[in-house]
């Protein structure tokens, strides 16, 4: 039975290990690359490569930046008094594009997931309270999943247990899950239902 190529099957392994790419599709996009000429697989190693050499964690919120302190924590013009912590650094690029927070961020790579061996120690959780000065607000923006709702639970818990009087008045909010534009109740679960009469706010007088 003839084989496929070391070359091959290798990178296949190696894209089989990215997040949502099962065998078939892995064996389709090596595939693909190999039909392509020499100089896009070079322009696309570089760019693998460029990936690590040419991007750093911000050391204040661990966004991923070309430098730090990243561009949204060094803009003197962002509400210093808000801090929404959110998973990955895809949600805070999903509120930016909003443009409906102007605060400050806080990434946590991550949420607690004890069947996936994630505990807080695995997520940047320890610094939390020490970007705490001046804010007013915190507004948790963790997913509406099991592992987001304990992770949100688990930071309140943290920040409540701080012995800081100042801390301690801070208020935590969470963000509102309901229905989304254009849906239909009549199809929504009732878990989102519940969502949507939670976030429930006031229609102007």
């Amino acid at each position: 039975m003839q084989k496929l190529p070391k070359a091959v099957t290798r990178l296949i392994d190696k894209f089989e290990r990215l997040p949502g790419v099962g065998p078939k599709s892995a064996q389709r996009l090596v595939f693909y690359l190999l039909h392509n000429p020499e100089h896009e697989l070079v322009d696309f190693a570089e760019k693998l490569l460029a990936l690590k050499k040419n991007t750093v964690m911000c050391e204040k919120c661990h966004n991923i930046a070309e430098s730090t302190p990243c561009p949204v924590c060094s803009d003197s013009s962002r509400d210093k008094s808000l801090l929404c912590i959110v998973e990955q650094p895809l949600d805070l690029l999903a509120l930016e594009k909003s443009d409906v927070f102007h605060g400050h961020y806080h990434v946590l790579h991550g949420s607690i997931s004890p069947l996936n061996n994630i505990g807080p120690e695995q997520l940047y959780l320890r610094d939390i309270t020490k970007r705490l000065d001046g804010v007013k607000e915190i507004i948790l923006a963790t997913n509406p999943t099991m592992e987001g709702e304990a992770t949100a639970l688990y930071i309140t818990e943290v920040i409540r247990k701080n012995t800081d009087e100042k801390i301690n008045k801070i208020a935590i909010t969470r963000i509102g899950h309901g229905l989304p534009i254009g849906a239909d109740i009549e199809y929504a679960d009732g878990v989102t239902l519940a969502r949507a009469l939670e976030g429930r706010r006031q229609v102007g007088t």
